[in-house]
């Protein structure tokens, strides 16, 4: 019989046959879907909905033969049969439908492709047209997220249990060009039923193995369903190793409770303190989420810690945290991050997750941005995280400062004034501290000149607004001047009943600054036959009336002052509001970027400052000795210039330096190599700060620090590091580490050492971690260290 091509409109039956066939792939493969269970259905609620939808979908068959047998009462497409209905894709050599027991048989290397791409291949199948019950031979199916499973059968019942007999499931995609090879994992079971109504997988009899070698078996587990992204149950164990601890392992149970909230609770054995209790409760709500953690241990070994430690002090210690954050309207948004704990090292400690960092900072925050304005208010607390014993007077934890609050805020007017930019800044800030942070000596017990007061006792506070205009002429030839104009005024409040002898500090002042500038600049640009470059001149000169009060005033942001060539050409060079600068200056410069056509960039900036009249902010040292050492210090300052350059295939170069300006002797160097080729990487860099006695640094610092990658294949990479303090002659920092991914697994393997500068007699701080993941299974970790 001649191949025959048509649409089918007036038999209801033989659309069910093409519905339930088309829907065969549902049935086999609803296991690994990658659905979100949201959209997940009962399959007799789908069928239902296909079936009404019957009369409005066509469908489009191919066969080389179609067969109407009224006494059998069926209904059969032979010879590469092709149906072709609401997205789903059906090949196979015959499909037969009987009216009469309502079912649907597909012989013959049948493959079926669903609308969202799953794919399934089997022998036969013979299901009822409702999918409640039936078989299937010698099934494959692919999933859209790349999971793949394959049983010798599968049976299915109830309309909603699914039993798959010798079956194997892998998230490892199979080599096509040896399909008789081994995939890295499969899990492999006599039974695997899948429950659609618990939306749960059971393995009985299963074993799992890597590389076709069994590794583990167990007689029973059961796994989620993998359309289920959420389901309550414990999750992969976790295992640790501390010197004062012992050995750890963890175990977790994940509470599904609604859609939009959970909660986990861990449980970490510990050999020498006992059972460290962890728990998180999470919540996403409409305009945002929230989190709340504790965690709570009591300490069986205290002798294990240090004497002398904050460890050793305490038994029953705990913390409480919680993060959030939440938006008023799409300008505005609130959140907060707070730890509270029993003593300043319990997280660290016990290397808690999110809080085990040096310093943890604690903040309460509110933030809105509307075009050019911008506002942000926050609260902190600084929780230095150190095992030196409670009320130690060494200890830094309890220098730390409340800021309660900062408040930043900016405006720039959305239409020019007199043609140029008008800007408002403000600025509050607020702090509290229990203890002065007061410095007799430096860093080595080398005494200073004079004391250093980095913070003080009790509360001050500053209130700071600045209003700036300015605007840009372009002149024919290309010369640029911005003149600018600015005013500024500083209320500041300072609580005084402390005496820091010999620093006299003020119990409130008023600072006004006022600011008159111009600056000016010429482009001029070069081409080459292959290259193409742009020098440009800068000078400018503010002049300004004095910074008052300095050395009799609070500095406490405006500590970390660089002067190199990014601040050569700020209006004001110092970090932060607490100092103002003052006096006439004149910053001159120039800067150069250059092109090449071989795909080379260079770039570069030289410059110098000019101290011309007035009292030198820089030169006037403040309580922290701020201006110390700066290289501003003189009317004509150091040296600065910075050099970079780019190849486009990889490389890439910079040089920043401060240069003495008698001598040209370095006083701060930092250069940074990077060369990435396909396979290897590799980068260094060296800093050199010459000593700054006054701002507690008696010594120089240098320090060399090299990394490197080597990528071996798709797979394979290692990572290397480490920092050499070349000062102390210490190893500061090393590691390494070994990976490897693909689409269905990856490991890690991670080695790490540190060590205190100038501490070579203490023996360093080891971690070892190792990392293992199978991708829709679960992780497993460990990691251990001697602190």
């Amino acid at each position: 019989m001649s191949k025959t091509r048509k649409r089918i409109h007036d038999t209801m039956r033989f659309r069910q046959l093409v519905c339930g066939t088309a829907l065969v792939c549902v049935f086999a493969l609803s296991p690994l879907s990658a659905t979100p269970p949201a959209q997940a259905q009962a399959l007799s609620d789908f069928m239902d909905q296909k079936s009404a939808k019957a009369d409005d979908s066509r469908m489009l068959l191919s066969a080389d033969e179609l067969v109407y047998d009224r006494e059998a009462s069926t209904i059969t497409a032979r010879g590469n049969v092709q149906v072709e209905y609401d997205g789903n894709h059906i090949v196979a050599q015959s499909i037969t439908y009987n009216q009469a027991t309502k079912r649907v048989m597909a012989h013959g290397n049948v493959e079926i492709v669903d609308s969202k791409g799953t794919k399934l291949y089997a022998d036969q199948i013979d299901l009822t047209d409702d999918l409640g019950e039936g078989f299937i031979n010698s099934l494959q199916a692919e999933t859209t997220d790349k999971t793949y499973f394959a049983a010798e059968s599968a049976e299915r019942s109830m309309g909603q249990m699914t039993v798959f007999n010798n079956g194997a499931y892998t998230a490892c995609e199979p080599c096509y060009a040896k399909p008789d090879k081994d995939v890295l994992w499969q899990v492999k079971a006599k039974r695997i039923i899948w429950n659609a109504a618990t939306k749960t997988m059971r393995f009985e009899d299963s074993r799992f193995e890597m590389f076709g070698k069994t590794v583990g078996w167990l007689p029973v587990f059961e796994m989620a369903d993998p359309t289920v992204k959420r389901k309550s149950g414990f999750l992969a164990p976790a295992f640790s190793y501390k010197s004062k601890l012992g050995f750890g392992m963890t175990n977790s149970y994940f509470w599904n409770l609604a859609p939009h909230y959970d909660f986990t609770f861990s449980a970490t054995g510990l050999t020498k303190q006992g059972v460290l209790a962890e728990g998180e409760w999470r919540h996403r709500l409409e305009n945002g989420s929230y989190n709340v953690r504790f965690a709570h241990i009591y300490q069986n070994s205290r002798d294990a810690f240090n004497y002398r430690s904050i460890d050793r002090q305490q038994t029953n210690r705990y913390m409480l945290a919680t993060k959030g954050q939440f938006e008023l309207n799409p300008r505005w948004k609130y959140g907060w991050d707070v730890l509270a704990q029993s003593d300043h090292n319990f997280a660290r400690t016990y290397d808690i997750k999110g809080y085990n960092r040096d310093v943890q900072r604690s903040k309460i925050y509110l933030t809105g941005l509307s075009g050019r304005n911008y506002f942000d208010m926050r609260l902190y607390h600084f929780n230095v995280q150190e095992n030196l014993r409670k009320n130690n007077p060494l200890e830094r934890a309890s220098r730390q400062p409340w800021v309660l609050p900062r408040i930043d805020y900016t405006r720039i007017a959305d239409h020019p004034v007199y043609g140029g930019e008008l800007k408002f800044t403000g600025n509050m800030q607020v702090l509290y501290r229990d203890r002065a942070d007061f410095a007799y000596t430096d860093q080595f017990g080398n005494p200073l000149s004079t004391p250093r007061l980095a913070g003080m006792h009790g509360t001050n506070g500053r209130l700071t607004g600045e209003t700036e205009w300015k605007r840009t002429f372009i002149g024919s030839s290309g010369f640029v001047l911005t003149p600018v104009l600015a005013l500024r005024g500083d209320g500041i409040v300072i609580d005084t009943n402390q005496n820091y002898d010999p620093i006299e500090l003020r119990s409130n002042a008023f600072r006004g600054m006022a600011t008159a500038g111009l600056e000016a600049r010429y482009p001029l640009l070069f081409s080459a036959l292959n290259s193409s470059h742009i020098i440009e001149p800068v000078a400018q000169i503010f002049a300004r009336n004095n910074e008052q009060y300095t050395g009799k005033l609070v500095n406490e942001d405006a500590q970390s002052f660089v002067f190199d060539a990014t601040t050569l050409f700020q209006r004001d060079k110092f970090s932060g509001y607490d100092r103002v600068e003052g006096g006439t200056r004149a910053n001159l410069g120039v800067r150069y970027s250059g092109n090449f056509d071989t795909g080379w960039s260079l770039y570069g900036l030289a410059g110098q400052s000019y101290h011309l009249s007035g009292r030198n902010s820089f030169a006037a040292r403040d309580v922290t000795h701020v201006g110390a050492d700066s290289g501003l210090e003189k009317s004509r300052s150091d040296y600065v210039a910075m050099l970079g350059a780019d190849n486009g295939q990889g490389f890439s170069f910079a040089a920043r330096g401060r240069f003495d300006e008698g001598n040209m002797a370095i006083k701060r160097g930092e250069l940074d190599m990077r060369q990435q080729w396909r396979r290897f990487g590799f980068g260094t860099q060296y800093a050199y700060i010459e000593s700054q006695p006054e701002y507690g640094y008696k010594n120089k610092r240098q320090e060399v620090s090299v990394q490197g990658n080597y990528k071996f294949n798709d797979n394979w990479q290692t990572n290397v590091f480490a920092s050499y303090d070349l000062v102390s002659e210490t190893l500061v920092r090393a590691g390494t580490a070994f990976s490897y991914e693909d689409e269905c697994f990856a490991i890690m393997l991670g080695y790490m050492q540190t060590r205190n500068p100038g501490e070579r007699s203490d023996s360093p701080a080891h971690k070892f971690s190792l990392g293992i993941s199978f991708r829709t299974i679960g992780d497993f970790g460990i990691s251990s260290g001697n602190r």
